[in-house]
């Protein structure tokens, strides 16, 4: 009987530990996996996170593809990769990383961000049909929604929030980046950007730089960034790149914003899993966009596995 005693007490020892084990385990994941990061040590700028062997890989992997070649060349395909699975060893990659394009919708990011930034100052009001507004923007890329904030902030207050010098989202000396100077209407004057003159303007270095510094906390406030992150999660259009990210991260979560007017075609994703996490940005000048973009995935998640 003590015996038995003894081994049930040992027993019921070890599946104590082990579940407490368990769920200090599970704690740790949670604690990683939580957005934005809370990090003690200062962020280190994602330019100098540049890494010689992710930047050969996806050369080679891009340029193998003659199209895909051609129109890298041509300047009408850029390319941006942020290695996120280890936190600690954060890898950069790009090609044509600071060439200004046309891309649609996906500069309702400096929308979001202008609007943020707003709110946080109390220049608005921060409201329930605001709220609506800038979800609908994210989520459904709504263009009465984003026309409405437009409206709000006025093109100066969108351009000094990306010149800002504690983002520098758009800066002449790095090739330009995001940019917002005409509503997402038939009507409305045209503000456009100082290099090329485009109205809704995007660099995929910035891009990635405006979810490098979302994650991090970096953009207005932790909990501001933490609110725009609520507002570009679970998107509601399923084309481009999370088309085929759906089918090879289903448990992913993904936070994204995409845009499409006539040859132009842009994506951008973050995708935030326990096996995968990266910063994934496409822009491109083709009547075939929409197709390379969710091929473009797949050859990123092979460059992926080749670095680890």
């Amino acid at each position: 009987m003590k015996t038995r005693f003894i081994v049930v007490t040992v027993l019921l020892v070890v599946v104590y530990f082990g579940c407490a084990n368990k769920s200090i385990n599970e704690q740790v994941v949670k604690k990683e996996m939580a957005l934005p990061l809370r990090s003690a040590d200062q962020i280190i700028p994602l330019q100098e996170l540049k890494n010689s062997d992710l930047q050969n890989k996806l050369d080679i992997k891009l340029k193998k593809n003659s199209k895909w070649k051609r129109l890298i060349e041509n300047k009408k395909m850029a390319v941006g990769l942020v290695d996120l699975r280890d936190l600690d060893n954060i890898r950069f990659a790009s090609v044509n990383g600071d060439n200004i394009m046309y891309a649609a919708s996906l500069p309702k990011i400096a929308v979001l961000l202008a609007t943020a930034d707003a709110l946080e100052k109390g220049e608005i009001e921060e409201t329930p049909a605001i709220l609506s507004d800038m979800r609908l923007m994210m989520s459904r890329s709504n263009n009465q929604a984003t026309t409405r904030l437009i409206d709000l902030l006025g093109y100066e207050k969108i351009k000094d929030v990306l010149m800002d010098p504690t983002y520098k989202l758009y800066d002449e000396e790095q090739g330009g980046g995001l940019w917002v100077g005409k509503r997402y209407a038939k009507t409305g004057a045209r503000y456009p950007e100082p290099l090329k003159g485009i109205s809704h303007a995007a660099t995929a270095d910035q891009v990635c730089r405006f979810y490098y510094m979302l994650i991090n906390g970096e953009l207005v406030s932790p909990d501001r960034s933490s609110q725009m992150l609520e507002m570009m999660v679970d998107p509601e259009i399923h084309h481009k790149f999370v088309n085929t990210i759906e089918k090879v991260r289903p448990n992913a979560k993904l936070f994204r914003k995409s845009g499409t007017w006539k040859n132009f075609h842009a994506d951008s994703i973050l995708v935030w899993g326990k096996e995968d996490r990266f910063i994934l940005v496409g822009l491109l000048q083709d009547d075939d966009g929409e197709r390379i973009l969710r091929q473009l995935v797949l050859e990123v998640e092979d460059v992926l596995d080749d670095i680890n």
